[in-house]
């Protein structure tokens, strides 16, 4: 009786160990760097917001002998120099633009069979990506405002009219604007698994996150309650350092409210794309 000195397929199979989370970060993490576009994405990205903030504050800066004494004085426009709407709402639309392609990217090339093949455990694919476009988008949220910060401040400081990072709400500020990239960039992977068509999720991230907040106004309660359910309204409250308090005609969120939409939002994207992926085929 002779035995064959190879195992049996199934055995090879069987013997192969399985892939560890850290091992999909690892891989995912490689994925993402290996593209030339990322870094250029990411170096362009951070010097447009910053430039922004810096063109604003110079602006301030050449107007403040027109100013009247107390607008001199209480300086109200400083912290709103550091965190301009075109910068940001540009960051918004680029997270959100590159977190859809890390998965629209796989589906468009073909990548997301070999990928599901590889590691059949879908969900842990997306978390894997998750986790990536969270770190990378963090780290560069923080570059960005406390790079807009610090340079929008340099050049107040001209005249006398700079905000200091150790005041709260400047802390408050600093701290979501840096965390509005990733969650910009979840909100675009999440959009990505749940549409997988690349012009598709890319339309409706740049409708939920820049063209539907517009449409809602302040004047009226029940349309105001619906604007603060935007991401850009709500980071836009946590970057104003004085607000007056509600009034008919006028109703603002709360700081607390904007904190918990700025949190729901990858959630309720995220959640019903490991839902979706489990089910849906490739």
């Amino acid at each position: 009786m002779t035995t064959s000195p190879h195992p049996a397929p199934s055995a090879v199979r069987a013997a192969a160990p399985r892939a560890r989370f850290t091992d999909l970060v690892a891989a995912e993490w490689i994925k993402l760097w290996s593209l030339r576009s990322t870094p250029w994405t990411l170096g362009l990205a951070t010097l447009f917001v910053i430039g922004a903030a810096a063109l604003a504050a110079k602006a301030d800066y050449d107007n403040f002998p027109s100013y009247d004494p107390e607008a001199q004085r209480e300086h109200m426009f400083s912290l709103g120099d550091a965190f301009p709407q075109e910068g940001y709402l540009t960051l918004m639309l680029v997270a959100a633009s590159l977190g859809a392609l890390t998965m629209v990217s796989e589906y468009g090339s073909g990548l997301i069979r070999t990928t599901t093949a590889a590691v059949p455990a879908r969900g842990a694919v997306v978390l894997a990506k998750a986790v990536v476009t969270a770190a990378v988008w963090t780290m560069t949220g923080v570059v960005v405002a406390v790079g807009s910060f610090a340079v929008s401040q340099a050049i107040l400081a001209g005249r006398d009219a700079a905000v200091s990072i150790s005041d709260p709400v400047s802390l408050r500020a600093v701290a979501a604007s840096a965390l509005l990239a990733p969650v910009c960039a979840l909100i675009g992977l999440g959009l990505g698994v749940l549409i997988r068509h690349a012009a598709t999720t890319m339309v409706t991230g740049a409708f939920l996150l820049l063209m539907l907040p517009t449409m809602f106004s302040s004047d009226k309660r029940w349309s105001a309650e619906l604007g603060h359910l935007m991401p850009g309204i709500a980071w836009n409250r946590l970057t104003t350092d004085w607000m007056p308090p509600p009034h008919p005609g006028y109703y603002p969120a709360t700081v607390t409210e904007s904190w918990l939409v700025l949190a729901a939002w990858p959630l309720a994207l995220l959640i019903p794309a490991l839902l979706t992926i489990r089910r849906r085929d490739v």
